[in-house]
């Protein structure tokens, strides 16, 4: 469980530092704020349908997380 919840977050990380030495910091900024985008819109819509706030949160990391690997 730990190990298949820890890759994304090391795949995430990974991509930043290499956008942020081979672009500059600027594009890894973005890159993070196009997580938080998603991680917020994940969290909204899980508080709309009526989860608690701890669900939503864990929710929404793991869908962040989940959408953001379907290409691997």
């Amino acid at each position: 469980m730990l190990r298949g919840s820890l890759l994304p977050l090391l795949v995430w990380s990974g991509v930043a530092c290499f956008v942020y030495f081979v672009y500059g910091p600027v594009v890894a900024v973005v890159l993070g704020g196009l997580f938080a985008v998603s991680f917020i819109v994940g969290f909204r819509l899980r508080r709309r349908a009526g989860h608690s706030v701890r669900c939503s949160v864990y929710g929404a990391v793991g869908g962040a997380l989940d959408k953001s690997m379907t290409g691997f």
